[in-house]
């Protein structure tokens, strides 16, 4: 169990390094949506043109990753929204095994369902080098890619999800199980307070 303990370790590592990626393309994206709405307005006196459709298509697509990627980060650190009213009085088993149940069940099964249905589009986008039909627009196949990405990061923190609600399950230390739990998680220390 500590060989996968280490796995779902490795896996929240990885998806808070990509969460720290959001933040900056989350900054960028701040910065070219303020950009347009100032150079949409300056347009109107100036009679110049300083925005184009790509500026707009490029704070879509930011915000696209942004919210597709980010699922995982958010699954992560469980900042989804969950409605549940029974989930909050359980104990740490109880909660081991909504979380296990809704993974195997929910979780897997749709993220293979969005991969199935959008790989075909995916690939037909990267086969005719699709582009944005609005002129100077951005090219389509590489954010139609980030669809499957995104749901594959998700699965992989369903994988981390699952071994850590394994370990509770099987009176693991709750410490180590839980950890993925907390950003950053310091090393358990396994001593005694007198």
């Amino acid at each position: 169990m500590l060989q996968l303990l280490r796995l779902a370790d490795a896996i929240d590592r990885f998806q808070d390094r990509v969460g720290h990626v959001l933040y900056w393309l989350t900054l960028a994206m701040v910065v070219i949506g303020g950009y347009n709405a100032v150079v949409r307005y300056l347009d109107k006196y100036t009679g110049m043109t300083l925005s184009s459709n790509t500026y707009l298509e490029l704070q879509w697509y930011l915000f696209a990753i942004l919210f597709l990627v980010g699922a995982a980060y958010t699954l992560r650190h469980d900042a989804h929204v969950r409605v549940d009213i029974l989930y909050t009085q359980l104990g740490p088993k109880g909660k081991a095994w909504i979380n296990l149940l809704g993974t195997v069940l929910f979780l897997f099964p749709f993220c293979l369902l969005m991969l199935w249905v959008s790989w075909p589009a995916v690939m037909n986008s990267w086969e005719v080098m699709e582009m944005s039909p609005d002129p100077g627009g951005l090219p389509r196949y590489p954010i139609k890619t980030v669809i499957p990405v995104a749901f594959l990061l998700v699965m992989v923190q369903g994988v981390s999800m699952t071994i850590r609600a394994v370990a509770v399950l099987r009176d693991a230390d709750p410490a180590s199980a839980q950890a993925g739990d907390r950003p950053n998680a310091p090393e358990t220390d396994h001593t005694e307070e007198g």
